[in-house]
């Protein structure tokens, strides 16, 4: 079924996507390259210039979308293992919105849970409500949000305690305060049963979109460009829109420890192939 109506939403870049460029490098080529938003990753500023960088990128016209914290997740991580101590990387958190925040208004910040230490889930649940009970209320403040990703099932225990939209939407109904909602990233949640209707259910708690594609991974950071995959991103687009949301579409891939690495790539093709897979995704959704 062919939609004449052009993709609704925002065309963004994740900097994990272009991880061999500078943050500088990204600012300006995705600029070149008519992206719309930026989604920064805190691992690519410089700590004593972060503000200014922040500002630059803003002052191009980019739109900053969502900031990906140095520390994001409340328990260990095998991307990001130290501090090791919950509170410990709760307070970095914290500093990263504190630090942050004010360069990047109206922006989304993205958190996990982390890994369950001795498999012990329930508890990394119920720390991450309480943990997000008194982070919403300084990002509020700070003219910012919040948003909880649900991962996919090979990242659970290395990475998280949740891998579906209904467990992320249980602790989001846990934590009661408006500045906390969803990060949907499609290649994490694509395989789930009744997708749809998942993503209809989260509505407008959706406030982070993300997009790439899938092949049986070769690593644990084996992502494709939306449209070379399996994903059935159309219908995916479609439910969200549905969902009632509107703000950006951000590629994020990850493409380490496979022998044909998109890191290698003229990074300039991934990004003009994902908006094209993007945008063709969007105009021929399947019946």
């Amino acid at each position: 079924m062919s939609n004449d109506q052009k993709m609704p939403f925002l065309f963004g870049m994740n900097e994990f996507t272009t991880q061999p460029w500078s943050f500088e490098e990204d600012v300006a080529r995705y600029k070149a390259l008519g992206v719309d938003a930026i989604e920064i990753c805190e691992a690519k500023l410089d700590r004593s210039r972060a503000g200014e960088q922040i500002k630059f990128a803003s002052e191009t016209g980019l739109m900053i979308s969502a900031v990906q914290p140095a520390v994001c997740t409340f328990f260990g991580s095998k991307m990001v293992p130290s501090p090791s101590e919950p509170n410990a990387r709760a307070d970095a958190f914290e500093h990263s919105l504190k630090s942050l925040a004010p360069y990047a208004p109206g922006s989304v910040f993205i958190c996990n849970t982390g890994a369950p230490p001795n498999g012990n889930i329930q508890f990394v649940l119920d720390e991450a409500i309480r943990y997000l009970r008194r982070l919403c209320p300084i990002a509020q403040d700070l003219g910012v949000s919040l948003a909880l990703e649900p991962l996919n099932p090979v990242s659970m225990n290395l990475e998280s305690a949740i891998c579906t939209i209904a467990q992320t939407m249980d602790i989001i109904d846990g934590v009661g305060h408006p500045a906390m909602g969803l990060c949907l990233d499609y290649w994490n949640i694509w395989q789930e049963d009744n997708i749809e209707a998942q993503i209809s259910r989260a509505g407008s708690r959706i406030s982070v979109l993300q997009a790439s594609d899938w092949r049986v991974p070769l690593s644990g950071a084996d992502r494709l460009i939306p449209g070379d995959g399996s994903i059935p991103l159309g219908t995916l687009l479609r439910a969200t829109h549905d969902a009632g949301y509107r703000g950006a579409c951000t590629v994020e891939i990850f493409s380490d420890g496979v022998p044909d690495s998109l890191y290698r790539n003229d990074l300039q093709q991934v990004i003009q192939k994902s908006r094209l897979g993007l945008e063709d995704a969007w105009e021929y959704i399947p019946k």
